[in-house]
């Protein structure tokens, strides 16, 4: 059983090599709004210590549609005819060029996991239930793992998104302070957005309780049989706040993978 902890994005004064001094694992976040070149991420892996573990944030384009505001950063400019070939996981051929370029990164990265975050505007329905099922079913892989965090009132549709998940052999990637997995997958996935709000509350610092709190749900996972455990802050005081539940477990008897 593993745990790794870490964070949404390089957040440690000094960049890259001060962050992997300081966690095992990072969620790549600029591959969201525009993907690097694969050199680039490549030479990020020849810089990172052999034990290291990236994951990347799937494209925007591939989610969002070009009316979402992220798309500012995109560096596309895509007509007004064809706004409804991109995002909400149409099974079109832009979205599919779409991942294929997304999964070029990923293997130049070598992250074992891509996470494919979709907005709230992506409701349950059975257009998006149906696009979304034709479009992860005639992707490639190569052996990358999806991880699928559904916003919006996926919520209020778990069952659905358990047979999503078991079916497409997915990830269910949550925040646990506002719903649980409920994927098969023997992989848990934790993005944490700060408490309060609907979604998200990137400003909120976690306090001890909210950790000691974590830290039980991350036990609940290993009785019930986690292989592998991602924790990744994703707030304003995510360095501090991950540091602080590195300790925590270690403090507890837990062994996350350290860093180096």
């Amino acid at each position: 059983m593993e745990i790794r902890v870490g964070c949404c994005g390089w957040c440690v004064r000094g960049g890259k090599k001060a962050y992997f001094k300081e966690f095992s694992v990072v969620e790549v976040q600029e591959t969201f709004y525009k993907l690097p070149r694969a050199k680039t991420v490549s030479k990020w892996v020849e810089e990172a210590p052999e034990n290291f573990e990236f994951t990347m944030k799937a494209w925007q384009a591939i989610t969002h549609p070009p009316t979402s505001p992220t798309w500012r950063r995109a560096g596309i400019e895509v007509p007004r005819s064809k706004y409804n070939r991109y995002g909400f996981l149409r099974p079109t051929k832009e979205n599919l060029e779409a991942w294929e370029k997304t999964l070029e990164i990923c293997r130049a990265m070598k992250a074992k996991i891509c996470v494919i975050q979709t907005p709230a505007s992506f409701k349950y329905s059975e257009e998006n239930v149906g696009n979304m099922r034709m479009f992860l079913s005639s992707i490639k892989r190569d052996d990358v793992i999806i991880g699928w965090e559904p916003r919006g009132n996926w919520r209020e549709h778990l069952d659905e998104v358990k047979k999503i998940c078991d079916e497409l052999n997915l990830i269910h990637i949550v925040d646990p302070f506002r719903c649980k997995p409920v994927s098969s997958s023997p992989i848990i996935y934790l993005r944490l957005h700060g408490i309060g709000g609907r979604e998200v509350n990137y400003r909120y610092k976690y306090t001890d309780d909210d950790l000691e709190k974590l830290s039980k749900i991350v036990k609940d996972f290993i009785d019930d049989g986690a292989e592998k455990i991602y924790i990744l802050f994703n707030n304003i005081s995510m360095r501090d706040d991950a540091l602080r539940f590195v300790k925590l477990l270690e403090g507890s008897g837990l062994s996350p993978v350290k860093p180096g």
